[in-house]
């Protein structure tokens, strides 16, 4: 009896080593897989934006002609940002709250819109949900930046980078040049700092949306920002974990009454649906977690 206690503990303990192990492989690389679908459907977005000519005046103070677009609803797509140095092409959306960052670099509400008049400012994550920010150290002084709104595509020049305190919002204040600031977590899967480049708008600003009300930046969002999860996920948690348990408990009773090969046959047959079922499982529970996590 012991044994038998002793060796279902010893299996227990193993199987939840392999599940927090896949846990971490989810967040690593299966939060890519949210990530391109959010990605595809912001390029779905954004087909339907009318994008104004690129300018090929080189760097001349003042705005280019047009009006001003208003800002997209947060969530809603804002552009496109490219960075060739590191390889990054992403679609843009509109805020830097949780569930915006999932799906690419946000742009922070109530700083300019990325080619106007000021400093326009972007968070993105650097680990999880497609990092596309995993590189922005690399970033060094004379580097692109390649932004496409609306009103055009705008280039900015790399001309530093500091790493701050999360609550250190200075970098994100107005400012009389026409810049953008990116903004990451530092180092790679903590949020202890952040890591922020700057760069300086080469081609002319355009008109600026006019801001009624630019809200208070209480803390630099690096996308991996601790916060507290979200009550919503307990049910569909705890849902699709009884679904992965029940699997388990099915495929056992079936495999037990077979021979070794048909066992084995089974467990392939059943591998594709439970990981399916544990594929939800961990997209709900990690969002109980805070979300650096």
């Amino acid at each position: 009896m012991v044994r038998r206690v002793v060796a279902a503990v010893g299996r227990l303990l193993i199987g939840l080593g392999v599940v927090i192990l896949l846990f971490v492989v989810y967040q690593l690389w299966g939060t890519n897989l949210s990530e391109a679908s959010a990605q595809d459907n912001l390029r779905t977005q954004f087909s339907h934006v009318h994008v104004a000519p690129p300018t090929t005046v080189a760097s001349l103070p003042g705005e280019t002609g047009g009006t001003a677009p208003p800002t997209p609803a947060e969530g809603n797509v804002l552009g496109i940002i490219r960075i060739p140095k590191i390889g990054v092409d992403k679609y843009l959306v509109e805020g830097v709250g949780e569930e915006d960052l999932k799906k690419g670099p946000g742009h922070y509400p109530g700083t300019p819109l990325p080619g106007q008049p000021g400093n326009a400012a972007i968070a993105g994550h650097r680990t999880t949900y497609g990092a596309p920010f995993y590189n922005l150290n690399e970033l060094g002084a004379g580097d692109k930046i390649d932004i496409t709104t609306s009103q055009g595509t705008f280039v900015y020049d790399v001309t530093g980078s500091q790493v701050v305190a999360p609550d250190d919002v200075s970098v994100v204040n107005p400012t009389r040049d026409n810049r953008l600031t990116l903004t990451t977590c530092n180092p790679r899967f903590s949020a202890a700092q952040r890591l922020v480049v700057s760069a300086m708008l080469e081609t002319p600003a355009a008109p600026a949306t006019p801001a009624s009300s630019r809200p208070h930046v209480a803390t630099l969002s690096g996308a991996d920002t601790v916060t507290t999860g979200s009550s919503s996920a307990i049910r569909p948690s705890v849902g699709f974990g009884g679904g992965c348990l029940l699997l388990i408990l099915v495929v056992w009773l079936i495999a037990r009454r077979w021979t070794r090969g048909w066992r084995l046959g089974t467990y392939g047959i059943f591998t594709l649906p439970f990981l399916v079922l544990l594929f939800f499982f961990f997209q709900n529970v990690s969002r109980l977690l805070p979300s650096n996590f």
